[in-house]
This record gives C-alpha cells, sequence and structure tokens, in this order.
C-alpha cells in the first residue's frame, strides 16, 4: 500500500493562507453552481422553538438535503473541482466555467474518455458519479469496510463502478490514488497530501455555496452568526467554512466550533497534541457516523482551522 507523507509543517508558526476563500472567490463559485438548472439555494432553516428552549436569539441550520437532489452538499465541492479540472484542459477561466459549457459535445471530444476516480463514505463518491454520469464519463469509486449497500447503490445507479473494500476509508483513499495513477484516471479527492493539494483545494472551495448562500440570508435578516458549528470528517469542509468566514466578517468573527466522532477524532489529537504535527486515528474506525468515519486530517485544511 502506498504511503503518503501527512506530516503538513516543520514550522510551528505557518500562515494560513485563506485569500481563495473570499466573498468574490465564493460569488464566482456561487455563479458556476447557479448554471445547473437544477440549482435551488438551500434552505437556512429557524429553529425557533430550540433557540427558545435554550436561551439563545436564534438557532439556524443549512439544511443540504435539499442540494441538487443528491441530499449532500458534496457535490457542490465533487462539481467545481472537476469543472476546474475539465476547464485546465480546454482553456477555460475560473471565470467562465459553466454547466453548459463543460458538457458540449465539443468539450467531450477534445477531452476523450476519462476515468474520474475517488474514495468515499458515500455521499462525496455520489458527487463525483453524479458529476462524471452529467459529463458522460466514466467513475470509479473505492468505498470501506461497514459502508451500507444503500450508499453503494446510490453511486452504482449513477453508472459507476463502485465497490466496498475491506479497508478503512483512508486506505480506501490510497487504492484510489494508486488505481487513477495505474489506469491514467483522475483522482478526485477531497483530502489532501503532499503533491496533491489542486483538486482538494477547488474541492474546498466549490462548498463555499453552501457558505455564501447562509451569509447572504443572514446579512439580508441583519443577523450575522455569533457562532457556526461545523462537522468534520477530514476537515476539508470545516475549512472552507471557516477560511469565508474570517475573510467577510474580519472585524467580528465568529467562534468556530468543529465536531467530529469520539471514535475518528483525528482534528481532535492533532490539536491536542499541538506539536506541528497531524495526528491520526488507525484502524477500523467503529463510528456510526457515516461519512465522518476519517482518520487523517486535509493537509491544507489544518492550518486554516489551527490558524
Amino acid at each position: 500500500m502506498d504511503k503518503f507523507n501527512l506530516n503538513y509543517i516543520e514550522n510551528k508558526n505557518i500562515y494560513a493562507d485563506i485569500s481563495d476563500f473570499d466573498y468574490d472567490s465564493a460569488k464566482i463559485v456561487n455563479n458556476f453552481h447557479k448554471s445547473f438548472d437544477i440549482y435551488e439555494k438551500t434552505p437556512l432553516v429557524d429553529l425557533k422553538n430550540l433557540a427558545e428552549e435554550i436561551g439563545l436569539r436564534k438557532f439556524f441550520v443549512k439544511d443540504e438535503s435539499y442540494r441538487f437532489g443528491l441530499n449532500a452538499f458534496k457535490v457542490l465541492g465533487a462539481s467545481y473541482a472537476i469543472a476546474n479540472y475539465i476547464g485546465e484542459k480546454i482553456g477555460l477561466g475560473e471565470n467562465n466555467l459553466t454547466f453548459d459549457e463543460i458538457t458540449l459535445v465539443e468539450t467531450k471530444k477534445k477531452l476523450g474518455e476519462i476515468i474520474f476516480t475517488t474514495a468515499t463514505d458515500g455521499n462525496h463518491g455520489r458527487a463525483v458519479a453524479w458529476t462524471a454520469n452529467k459529463l458522460g464519463q466514466r467513475s470509479k469509486v473505492f468505498m470501506p469496510k461497514g459502508t451500507t449497500l444503500e450508499r453503494l447503490e446510490n453511486i452504482r445507479r449513477e453508472n459507476s463502478d463502485a465497490n466496498i473494500m475491506e479497508e478503512n476509508y483512508d486506505d480506501c483513499v490510497r487504492l484510489a490514488a494508486k488505481f487513477a495513477r495505474e489506469n491514467k484516471g483522475v483522482l478526485i479527492q477531497d483530502t489532501s497530501w503532499q503533491g496533491y493539494t489542486e483538486v482538494p483545494k477547488n474541492i474546498m472551495k466549490g462548498y463555499m455555496t453552501m457558505a455564501y448562500e447562509a451569509f447572504m440570508d443572514l446579512k439580508e435578516k441583519e443577523m450575522l452568526p455569533t457562532h457556526i458549528f461545523l462537522q468534520t470528517g477530514v476537515g476539508s469542509m470545516a475549512a472552507s467554512m471557516t477560511a469565508f468566514f474570517r475573510n467577510v466578517m474580519k472585524e467580528n468573527p465568529p467562534k468556530i466550533i468543529i465536531v467530529e466522532p469520539n471514535k475518528a477524532n483525528c482534528l481532535y489529537r492533532t490539536a491536542e497534541a499541538n506539536d506541528g504535527r497531524l495526528h491520526f486515528v488507525k484502524g477500523h474506525l467503529n463510528s456510526i457516523m457515516a461519512g465522518l468515519n476519517c482518520g487523517e486530517p486535509v493537509t491544507i485544511g489544518w492550518p486554516i482551522l489551527e490558524s
């Protein structure tokens, strides 16, 4: 099995660059997602009764179960990363990316046959498979031991070659990377390591549509957040949301609270050690939190969360 060098820094005093996660960048990302004919802004749900019960002025939840009919935010990152890959291949800049442009017959002729490859607990892989299917391309998805058959079948319905492996999530990432190298595939993975950062960064940027929508809704209500709770697997989504809100609320930044499964708590362990190294959870990650069952933090996301 390939081993990646995931020790992310030599110098503890790292500066986290969040310049690509500002308002203007988020608007470009949102414009791309708006070019999908099925785009609809997902609701920011006002939990009035809960807020009253626990003594808060307001408590909102961004409900991504409506996103593109896939019931998860992951498609925002996967579609944007794949679109950027295609744009680079055909000479189309980030500002001009649209769904119509990347699905043109002429575009596919220029690209030829591509197999997009990834590892997933479910939602990210389904997003990659869905996007590949929309493009008339192939996908290969590796899923960790313990994945439910329902999640597997959801991905296979997108004409994907998907299988549940005997390995855990992080080892499935290695299998996907190996497959991509050996089969001239394109790895679309939502975590990073040394030498693999461009695609995961674009995935993180893709998630900004969710932050942008929420920010605009809250701004309209004249009640910007004081606290933001974010779930994490490897930490890509959490880092993206954190970077965006730290950019757009520089004068009065919200407190960011990270929540992860206690049996896959790689970010907690990394924060607790506080030694400039990433800390992993190994072996079979026995947690019911499907989609968050990840033992190795994203290298380009952790510095953002740390700082």
